[in-house]
């Protein structure tokens, strides 16, 4: 796997129309996660609360695609966490795959939520995200493995289930 070596972002002004994506998803009552996520996560997770900046929204985009349009200082491509959650489901047993799938798109937001915040107040950076793909991909129980980086970024952050 890639690593997340060279991502950088600093809350740099970018283009309004991520700004536009992220009201779009807040609209209409129900919020629903974001197109760019990957369909087979979309009901397992729900519109992503973030700072509606467009920095912010574009961002979060990047963590999910690998897509830099927009962003300054941004190392596109993979890893994306539609590419890690892809790895992770391909390298479970077809019993395990609806977990794997379920916790691992429900990690992806708790993960890049965090990650998208302003530097000065985030808890997770792009170094976390490496030993957190380093801590998954070394797994030998893909399950074990995500809840581990569960775990882990849930103590980075300062949550519990």
């Amino acid at each position: 796997m890639a690593d997340f070596q060279g991502v950088q972002h600093n809350g740099r002004r970018a283009s309004a129309r991520f700004a536009i994506v992220v009201v779009a998803a807040f609209i209409g009552g129900e919020a629903k996660a974001q197109t760019y996520v990957r369909p087979d996560c979309q009901p397992h997770i729900s519109a992503p609360r973030l700072d509606p900046s467009p920095p912010t929204a574009g961002w979060y985009r990047r963590f999910w695609t690998g897509d830099c349009q927009g962003l300054r200082g941004c190392v596109g491509g993979s890893p994306n966490w539609n590419e890690i959650v892809g790895k992770l489901v391909t390298r479970s047993t077809a019993a395990e795959r609806p977990a794997v799938l379920a916790k691992a798109c429900s990690l992806g937001p708790l993960i890049g939520q965090e990650w998208t915040r302003p530097r000065e107040i985030r808890r997770i950076d792009s170094g976390d995200l490496r030993k957190f793909q380093r801590a998954l991909g070394s797994a030998g129980d893909v399950l074990k493995g995500i809840e581990l980086v569960d775990a882990q970024a849930r103590a980075k952050i300062g949550t519990g289930r």
